[in-house]
């Protein structure tokens, strides 16, 4: 009886985290509920994201699911009994944590990357959206439903969605919710890549070494510059200050030296 309960629940917990050398890995891990996202969740999602911005020895984080879909978007249910109390007009609702989550996720310091190992629903897109890669399987489908549901999606949402997809894309989507393939949503920038199922880890772990290999801090830098841009927020200051930090850092002397001498550079961060 043990045996079959400790099976029953495997692939029913909180998101698991792992690390592996400058890499780290959130899987959400509700396969039988699509990875239905609860507000348990929502903590330990934004627990783990401090915890890979504390370690500045990693450098990638890898966002995926377990089983036939990365996600079907947050707990409705659980959305709905909120939405309806005195209290949620009083104080922060979930909603406001999943929104919170979704911009700790975009803001963080390394590169992410999500891994869609199928569909991706409702909230979970802008989770996705959130990170700066996005490799889909072929059978990755997505839908917003927030129309059909009588739910204004939130602000920061509403703004990824646009500056990154485009106006006429966010408009079909949000307003439609209307569900598109893997295909178009490579053709409206959604997905970076599309692979067969079977080649999304190998294709994931080749970005995610790429990425790793980079200089860190030029990398948190030139991201933290092109979000800004992108949501109309450049701190022009900051990113001057970014790039003359970066001119005089060590890696960018063991770039320079790695270049010259034909070899792979080594980058400290430093």
């Amino acid at each position: 009886m043990t045996v079959n309960a400790d099976n029953a629940s495997a692939d029913l917990s909180t998101p698991i985290f792992s690390r592996a050398g400058f890499r780290a890995t959130i899987r959400l891990n509700r396969a039988r509920y699509l990875n239905r996202i609860q507000p348990e969740d929502l903590t330990a999602l934004e627990e783990m994201m401090q915890a890979v911005e504390a370690d500045e020895t990693l450098r990638v984080l890898v966002f995926t699911g377990t089983g036939r879909a990365f996600s079907a978007g947050y707990h409705l249910g659980d959305m709905a009994e909120r939405e309806r109390t005195a209290e949620a007009a009083a104080h922060p609702s979930e909603e406001s944590h999943f929104e919170r989550v979704a911009n700790k996720l975009e803001n963080l310091r390394v590169a992410t990357i999500c891994a869609l190992n199928g569909g991706v629903y409702g909230g979970a897109t802008d989770l996705a959206l959130a990170c700066d890669f996005r490799i889909g399987v072929e059978a990755t489908e997505m839908f917003m439903p927030a129309a059909r549901l009588g739910y204004h999606f939130y602000k920061s949402g509403v703004v990824r969605y646009t500056t990154r997809l485009g106006v006429a894309a966010a408009k079909k989507l949000f307003l439609t919710g209307q569900k598109i393939d893997a295909p178009e949503m490579l053709r409206i920038g959604y997905l970076d890549e599309v692979v067969p199922e079977d080649q999304l880890a190998s294709r994931t772990d080749a970005l995610a070494a790429t990425l790793a290999a980079m200089a860190p801090a030029a990398v948190e830098g030139m991201k933290r510059t092109i979000n800004e841009i992108a949501r109309g927020e450049l701190d022009a200051g900051a990113a001057i200050a970014r790039n003359q930090r970066s001119q005089l850092s060590e890696d960018l002397k063991e770039g320079l030296a790695a270049w010259k001498e034909k070899r792979t550079p080594v980058f400290t961060g430093r």
